[in-house]
């Protein structure tokens, strides 16, 4: 039987790289994002590998998302994956100087939108039973917190809790369920965050040897792979030269 993939956010980033690593060893893809000519690329791309469906749609659109999902080819009636990869910070500032409307952006999408493709795709994941598995993408900064965090940290918080409990929600159907957590990666995903600012990019990762995407495309195929009885619940990577912050201090009190 064939293996069949639902990747959300597959246009740039992790959600690129694991349709190219997925598609490598032959599974079908169907793969969203809000770009339509970078998803046109990407399929026509892949295309020569395996058998690809792209779907324009915004996950924050809980009826758009309704619909495409139903729109599935008949090979997807039965789903060996999803990963929820789709998401985003906006800003690095303070809480008191940001954009409530950046707020907005992630909660919808980072929470809303992770809660719209798991509800109406797990039908699909508990046809297929054993062995299929659903992997969220999840972030260091939902247990550790560091300034600027804010909304976006919360937010993968919920990504954590929502799996974990998700899983329980799911014994019995063989359907597995894992939060990976990433620290420092480097990607499109910090170029958003500070609206395009190539010198804040930069600045990031200018010798941290920080993670890859294709570091996390390769990680989440190993746990999409795993023997069906075994359950991946959650995991955290670093790049080595990242860790733990020491606790923030005022020393501005008199």
């Amino acid at each position: 039987m064939t293996s069949t993939l639902f990747i959300t956010g597959a246009t740039s980033g992790f959600g690129e790289a694991c349709a190219r690593r997925f598609a490598q060893a032959g599974w079908s893809l169907a793969l969203t994002g809000r770009r339509e000519a970078r998803l046109q690329a990407l399929t026509d791309e892949l295309s020569a590998l395996t058998d690809v469906h792209p779907l324009v749609l915004d996950v924050r659109d809980r009826h758009g998302m309704a619909a495409a999902i139903a729109s599935l080819p008949a090979k997807f009636d039965k789903l060996t994956g999803l990963i929820n990869n789709a998401g985003l910070a906006l800003g690095a500032e303070p809480a008191p100087q940001c954009d409530l409307n950046d707020w907005d952006i992630m909660v919808d999408t980072n929470i809303k939108g992770l809660l719209y493709s798991t509800h109406l795709l797990l039908p699909r994941l508990i046809a297929h039973g054993r062995g299929a598995g659903i992997v969220n993408l999840g972030s260091i900064a939902g247990t550790w917190p560091y300034p600027g965090s804010h909304v976006y940290g919360a937010s993968k918080a919920f990504v954590r809790q929502f799996s974990l409990n998700l899983r329980n929600d799911l014994v019995g159907t063989g359907v597995r369920v894992t939060d990976i957590e990433p620290g420092l990666c480097e990607s499109e995903f910090s170029l958003v965050r500070f609206g395009g600012d190539q010198a804040k990019y930069d600045a990031t990762y200018a010798g941290a040897e920080a993670i890859q995407p294709e570091d996390i495309a390769e990680t989440i195929h190993w746990i999409l792979t795993q023997p069906a009885h075994i359950n991946i619940n959650s995991l955290e990577l670093m790049p080595v030269s990242q860790t733990w912050a020491g606790f923030a201090i005022d020393r501005s009190a008199k």
